[in-house]
């Protein structure tokens, strides 16, 4: 397949753009735990067809993580890897113990499970180096120092290249820093979720930290397709709270203003949440890349639409206003995020 095209104009579907630690990615990338079953079913055949589809599209920004099916989301991407590595900025995780459907049973941050867990991510990825390895959640039984520190090691070794931490404090973000420095903070933030930009965001943008916002679209709550009743057993949504029935009832608010400024706009509601967020970052200070994720290929093309969107500050207002009044907390364990430790 071809190489994807480069476009640093920043509204281009090829579009490059630099996080901390002189780490440059595609403007826009792909969140890899929705090519498991956590929202459904996947066909790894169509999911496999979606991730090269997304490298062709200049989406190069590749996340994954240990946990996500188990170790199989990353074993699938290893088979994107084989032919496309050259074309591909890799991100992976370790630190939680369990899976998203069955549920998490502990977090890890001591080093010898640093150690441990990369060498498992790199035999499953099948490839030498990671590009940007997170701490996926904060063991706080384990000083931050240490952990930072375990990863500062690999990257000595040649075995990582940048260091990423998820759902931190502004302070354990500042203590890491210390140690060696942070390229990317990874936190759910997006119209509904707006916690992260009372203390971690003006951190972030403080100490050059660039910010990777996982569920961009709100896990797909903010796109308008999403019926909060027909969700699977199995669905992962099941266990956040602003999905409950009486939550996602109210929360019905925001989907409402984020579809109207996009009918305004003759977008679609997922590139108005997208563009948002790329909105909030020229006006908070700080390079923001989000990381949608999908099983389709078409929605790939949909999402790198909001690139070359631009939101009025009417549009912004609206969208901020909406922000105000979500019910239901992000996570079903808020100590887990940074929501629950500032």
């Amino acid at each position: 397949m071809a190489n994807a095209p480069t476009d640093r104009s920043g509204t281009g579907p090829g579009s490059t753009v630099q996080l901390g630690d002189g780490f440059t990615v595609s403007r826009l990338g792909f969140g890899g735990m929705a090519l498991t079953p956590v929202y459904g079913e996947v066909d790894p055949a169509e999911a496999l067809r979606t991730l090269h589809h997304a490298v062709d599209a200049g989406v190069s920004f590749i996340d994954t993580a240990d946990i996500y099916g188990g170790g199989s989301n990353e074993e699938l991407i290893s088979q994107l890897l084989k032919e496309r590595r050259d074309e591909v900025q890799l991100a992976t995780k370790f630190a939680l113990v369990g899976t998203p459907t069955d549920g998490y049973t502990d977090i890890r941050g001591d080093a010898g499970y640093v150690r441990q867990a990369v060498e498992r991510s790199l035999q499953r990825l099948g490839t030498d180096v990671i590009d940007l390895y997170y701490m996926h959640r904060r063991d706080v039984r384990v000083p931050i120092e240490e952990t930072v520190g375990a990863m500062a090691e690999l990257v000595k070794q040649g075995k990582v290249k940048h260091l990423g931490l998820s759902e931190v404090t502004a302070q354990e973000l500042q203590d890491a820093s210390a140690v060696h420095p942070i390229a990317a903070v990874q936190s759910e933030w997006s119209i509904w979720s707006r916690d992260v930009e009372r203390n971690v965001v003006p951190a972030a943008a403080a100490l050059g930290v660039g910010f990777v916002p996982y569920s961009p679209l709100g896990r797909g709550f903010l796109t308008g397709t999403v019926d909060t009743a027909s969700l699977g057993a199995k669905d992962f949504r099941r266990n956040i709270p602003r999905f409950s029935p009486d939550a996602a009832s109210a929360n019905q608010a925001v989907v409402d203003a984020v579809r109207s400024v996009a009918d305004q706009l003759n977008a679609t509601p997922a590139q108005v949440a997208l563009a948002w967020l790329f909105a909030q970052g020229s006006r908070l200070g700080l390079p923001v890349v989000p990381i949608p994720g999908t099983r389709k290929a078409a929605r790939i093309d949909e999402n790198l639409g909001a690139l070359a969107l631009d939101l009025t500050p009417a549009h912004l207002e609206v969208l901020d206003a909406a922000s105000d009044a979500v019910v239901g907390s992000r996570s079903a364990n808020p100590t887990w995020v940074s929501e629950g430790r500032e």
